[in-house]
């Protein structure tokens, strides 16, 4: 490695040449990787409510929907408008009730019921189909032109609607996210490092990585709004360690090889980069488990998150080197007093009360699984957004007005009798909770002429084998109501037609509900499984990755508890990710201090002695990576007015906290009181410490002989 750190020195300014020129195509890159704001399209393809959702846009031409809903304007005005919204691009249909009958047809021959599902005291609504799926840009366009064209006083209800608004928030907000992070972190550096030069370094260097993999991203196509959201944030939160590690060892080199900066920081390279690498393994392991989930949600995080780790490694080890060599005299003359923390007398006062800290933080373990246990979560999108959005807006109007807040549809044989579609309907209908459901021919009485029958209309509501209905329930997508509601909906249209099938948000929702559930259990087993093996293989000992591991699991359980006791309800992807995340990203701080303690107990010291000196080296690099990892994230959990993102960037802030206090508190007293089982368990320790004893027995014997020879003198 010292070769390679030499070709680095040497190679300098090549290296950081070719860096900057490198982010010509990543920027490029970047601009062209989709981003993909529809979290329902991470679910697997082969679950039935998906299939449908394929079969109602390949065969109906028909992929997103949208309730639209019209105040203040009579019937004439309403269908002027309609025909409008018809010639929007990437408008399949516009159902109204005229769709049905011609308007200039007397209402009155419409039986009643149907009519007001299409209108309230205020207004009117429609459903619009678009041509293409729920996120498309062809979608995102039409829903954005449709808004345009309908003045204030029309609301667009729909799954698209609440895409657009996301990513015109999140656009808005990304920027900020980014540079608050920023801001946030060089002041964490610049206080607790001695150079105002090497945070804008560290920084700069990080900048590039993330540019890097965001860029390198165009290869998988799109990514999700969320992996996006915190990409940056979370590549530069995980990897800042690595520039700590390398500048506190070329700072070490510098006063051995005085003058020679370049030999100087060869040697720091071979020194860290294999401490670097090992300490990025931990963290992309966990990056690593969430590509196991089947919503693959998990694997876009997964992927772009464990990539960026690699990068940012390779970046830490080539490029931050090249500019630290280049801009050493600048990193000398903005030199400061950097703030002081005492290892040795947060050693001294954690070892002498670690009884009581280690019996206290124990004790902690039942209220923070109970509070664990119980945490409430939710599923619904629109749940994240601000009340302020259009989409938002336009879900309470049809709520207050319609009373309905989920839409689904029916994909049922477009063979079966009118009498049977009938019939189907009446049952979904009796249905607790249910406010319409519709059909073509359960709308159209059997007593009207077809000669008033749109027929045009109804012949698009049938394609591929499959006729369409529509379904309207009070129930909030993802409540224990609308789920089984869904239940009961699937045994009736079953009982009716055995290829039947129910599609929509609400039902995909469930599909959600019950998949996650099982990939939070297999990315906790896999994450858990991947970390104890690598930690196993990295210190070379059974009991010490069982020990690590239950420290950074209590401090996940602590945090997620805390979210129980205080009330606040979660997203549902927070409880998957931040297990991985704090736990992957976080363990290495148990690890460096382990790493500590063990040489300090292989050098011959008592488990006191190497417990005190283990804590006093790493409790200033411990505590200082923790508030970089929190200031990296806490400004965006604040500042975010999507909940989705910012209660993950909470989460992870406040992990990062609590697992740095918990390494720190509680893995000392550890340390001491299972002493004896580490040095049985550890591969070679045994070797060791009886080769000491053996030294120390035969320091005692030559002493005792020096005493008998100068008594008999």
């Amino acid at each position: 490695m010292l070769h390679f750190g030499r070709a680095i020195a040497k190679a300098r300014y090549l290296i950081v040449a070719i860096a900057f020129l490198l982010l010509i195509p990543s920027v490029i890159g970047y601009m062209k990787t989709k981003v993909n704001y529809d979290i329902l399209y991470y679910l697997p393809d082969n679950i039935e409510t998906m299939k449908g959702q394929d079969i109602l846009l390949n065969d109906f031409g028909k992929g997103a929907y949208a309730i639209f809903i019209v105040n203040g304007m009579n019937n004439s005005d309403v269908a002027k408008l309609k025909e409008k919204v018809e010639d929007v691009d990437h408008v399949s249909q516009v159902i109204w009730y005229d769709s049905f009958m011609s308007n200039t047809v007397p209402q009155e021959m419409l039986p009643e019921k149907y009519y007001n599902i299409f209108h309230s005291k205020k207004g009117t609504m429609m459903a619009i189909f678009f041509d293409q799926g729920t996120s498309s840009s062809g979608t995102m366009d039409a829903i954005t032109q449709i808004r345009k064209i309908s003045g204030d006083q029309c609301f667009l209800s729909s799954m698209s609607a609440i895409v657009v608004d996301t990513k015109n928030l999140t656009n808005q907000e990304l920027f900020w996210y980014v540079l608050i992070a920023v801001i946030l972190s060089a002041i964490v550096l610049a206080v607790t490092m001695d150079s105002f030069m090497a945070p804008i370094l560290f920084l700069l260097t990080i900048g590039i990585a993330i540019v890097y993999n965001l860029g390198t991203n165009l290869v998988t196509g799109e990514i999700s709004f969320i992996t996006m959201s915190l990409a940056a944030v979370l590549q530069l939160a995980v990897t800042m360690d690595y520039s700590i590690f390398l500048w506190n060892s070329y700072k070490e080199e510098k006063e051995e090889f005085a003058g020679n900066n370049k030999e100087a920081m060869a040697h720091a390279i071979s020194k860290t980069i294999v401490s670097i690498a090992g300490s990025s393994l931990t963290t992309i392991a966990g990056f690593v488990s969430l590509c196991f989930m089947q919503f693959t949600l998990g694997l876009d995080l997964g992927v772009v998150m464990a990539k960026g780790v690699v990068i940012g490694v390779v970046i830490c080890v080539t490029v931050l080197p090249a500019l630290m060599l280049i801009l050493d005299r600048f990193i000398v003359k903005t030199s400061h007093r950097a703030l002081s923390i005492n290892g040795a007398k947060i050693a001294r006062f954690i070892v002498k009360h670690r009884r009581g800290l280690m019996v206290g933080l124990l004790v902690l373990w039942i209220p923070a699984i109970i509070g664990y246990k119980n945490i409430k979560v939710y599923y619904d999108l629109a749940s994240s957004l601000p009340d302020y959005l259009p989409s938002i807006q336009a879900n309470k109007e049809l709520e207050s007005d319609y009373d309905t807040n989920s839409i689904m549809m029916v994909l049922a044989d477009d063979k079966l009798s009118a009498k049977t579609v009938r019939n189907m309907v009446s049952d979904i209908e009796n249905v607790k909770g249910i406010e319409f459901a519709v059909a073509a021919d359960s709308v159209i009485p059997e007593s009207v002429p077809t000669d008033f029958v749109s027929n045009d209309e109804i012949d698009k509501l049938k394609g591929g084998g499959y006729q369409l209905m529509m379904i309207s329930s009070k129930y909030k997508v993802a409540s224990n109501d609308i789920n089984s509601q869904i239940t009961t909906i699937n045994n009736i249209i079953d009982k009716y037609d055995t290829k039947a099938m129910l599609i929509g948000e609400a039902p995909c929702t469930k599909d959600l509900i019950t998949i996650t559930n099982h990939d939070f259990q297999v990315v906790n087993v896999i994450s858990i499984g991947l970390i104890f093996l690598l930690i196993l293989f990295v210190l070379k000992s059974i009991s010490l990755p069982v020990i690590l591991v239950l420290v950074i699991e209590l401090a996940i359980y602590i945090n997620m508890s805390i979210s129980f006791y205080t009330g606040v309800t979660l997203p549902f992807i927070a409880s998957i990710v931040i297990s991985t995340i704090q736990l992957g990203a976080t363990v290495d701080y148990g690890i460096l201090m382990t790493n500590r303690y063990l040489s300090e107990r292989v050098s011959g010291n008592d488990k006191m002695r190497a417990t005190t000196n283990a804590l006093s080296a790493c409790a200033p690099s411990i505590i200082t990576s923790g508030l970089c990892f929190f200031a990296a994230t806490i400004g965006v959990a604040i500042y975010s007015d999507v909940d989705l993102i910012g209660s993950l960037c909470m989460l992870i802030a406040r992990g990062a906290l609590i697992s740095m206090a918990l390494v720190i508190l509680l893995l000392p007293a550890l340390y001491m009181l299972f002493d004896s089982l580490i040095m049985k368990t550890s591969f070679g320790l045994k070797r060791y410490q009886k080769r000491n004893e053996t030294l120390e027995q035969a320091k005692k014997e030559l002493a005792q002989q020096n005493d008998s020879t100068d008594q008999s003198v």
